[in-house]
């Protein structure tokens, strides 16, 4: 079964890699043997890789909305690499769990439409765009496994009640945006299945629950107490699902949304 996980040779893309998860993406991939490319709109500094796994990994600037610089990365991985063999679609903009200049993040009544069009423009089009740019070197070689990172707010509604505080305090509430962008992005990993199936590309999402990253006590209380596992994840709690979707362990899988939250959306 270990060579089944193994992806030694491979060559893999994470985008987003500067991220709390994206890093973790990037650090899984090349534990499991790939080399990987970090791509990022701000170039990751290799000291954020552990140092034993970093000949592993090349770090690239790329900015997923915008076709040049997609078309200029294609052209270079292509190049210097000959291939890609996995592709992970994570870059994207979420809302965090804090005040922002003294003020609540978001109702729905007064969101922004600036707002709205940005994030659907990362995390809806710039995953067309990676798939679309990328995933064509994997359609010309007739194989290849695309990741993309969608959410458990895709699947369910978000529970607006966890951002209070146990005072009354509300922390903010979660937009209409991040939801939306993350259906979307489960419904065009369906659709690419589907598309791509007979050039041997699989097409699979995660949708990650929420992860601790120090957030406000109350919200992480307000969390925990909904997920039958009792907790937030930590960050290296999707390395396993990354690696089983990126390896031959998961051959036959395709169109799948693989939702690891510690049982979140089953309540």
């Amino acid at each position: 079964m270990d060579n089944n996980f193994s992806l030694s040779g491979k060559i893999a893309v994470v985008t987003g890699a500067n991220g709390l998860l994206g890093l973790q993406h990037c650090i899984a991939l090349a534990e499991a043997g790939a080399h990987v490319i970090a791509a990022d709109i701000e170039r990751c500094h290799d000291d954020i890789f552990p140092e034993q796994i970093r000949h592993q990994i090349s770090t690239i600037r790329l900015d997923v909305t915008d076709s040049a610089s997609l078309s200029s990365v294609r052209e270079r991985i292509v190049s210097q690499y000959g291939t890609i063999d996995i592709l992970v679609n994570n870059a994207a903009i979420n809302d965090m769990v804090e005040k922002r200049d003294n003020h609540i993040q978001g109702s729905f009544e007064d969101y922004p439409l600036y707002v709205w069009k940005k994030v659907l423009d990362v995390n809806v089009t710039g995953v067309f765009l990676c798939c679309q740019y990328l995933g064509s070197v994997m359609a010309q070689q007739k194989s290849g496994s695309i990741i993309n990172i969608a959410s458990t707010y895709g699947v369910v509604a978000p529970d607006q009640s966890i951002y209070l505080k146990k005072n009354g305090e509300r922390l903010m509430w979660k937009s209409p945006v991040y939801p939306t962008s993350k259906g979307a992005v489960i419904q065009f990993t369906k659709y690419l299945a589907a598309y791509w199936g007979e050039k041997n590309i699989r097409v699979n999402c995660i949708s990650p629950g929420g992860v601790f990253a120090y957030q406000d006590e109350d919200f992480v209380e307000n969390y925990s107490k909904k997920t039958p596992l009792g907790r937030m994840a930590n960050k290296e709690d999707y390395k396993g699902a990354l690696v089983f979707l990126a390896s031959d362990a998961s051959s036959y899988v395709s169109g799948a949304n693989l939702i690891v939250d510690g049982g979140w959306t089953i309540i």
